[in-house]
């Protein structure tokens, strides 16, 4: 397992990998002494993570690794599909799944997303467009989606 330390605009950013590709990525409040040395395995993670910061970016490609239930790597998979600058519902998700019924166990997997910003579970909202519960703070949800949709939220759906 390698990690990264990174300083973003939202905090001290935690990058892991395994052999296979990148497992975990998330945000702390302490602040880590920042990474001199970025592991090979770990870089183009970096690079695009930066990129994404300074608005260069919109999409990710490198290798993900995550581990989750079936369940939760199917809401992953589904996450990924939410286009950047939308926004999507729990019910939504829970509809592209094939089962509106599901809408409390998509909004856990969405809570268990170890991979931030990447699986963009922060273009999940409520139904009534509410920002709803968010891993790394409501205040980092607005900023990310203000991030890449400055001028208007567009509803996926």
């Amino acid at each position: 397992m390698e990690k990264a330390i990174i300083q973003s605009p939202l905090g001290t950013t935690l990058i892991y990998c395994d052999e296979i590709g990148v497992t975990k990525i998330e945000v702390v409040e302490e602040a880590l002494e920042i990474s001199s040395d970025i592991p090979v395995q770990l870089q183009d993670a970096v690079l695009q993570l930066q990129e994404y910061f300074e608005g260069k970016r919109n999409h990710f490609s490198f290798t993900l690794h995550p581990t989750g239930t079936a369940f939760q790597q199917k809401v992953w998979d589904e996450l990924r599909n939410i286009p950047y600058g939308t926004t999507c519902s729990y019910l939504d998700v829970a509809k592209k799944l094939g089962d509106v019924k599901a809408i409390r166990a998509v909004a856990a997997a969405n809570g268990k997303n170890p991979l931030w910003i990447v699986v963009p579970c922060h273009r999940v909202i409520g139904s009534n467009g509410s920002l709803t519960g968010y891993a790394g703070g409501l205040w980092r949800k607005k900023w990310l989606l203000e991030h890449e949709n400055p001028s208007a939220q567009k509803s996926l759906f």
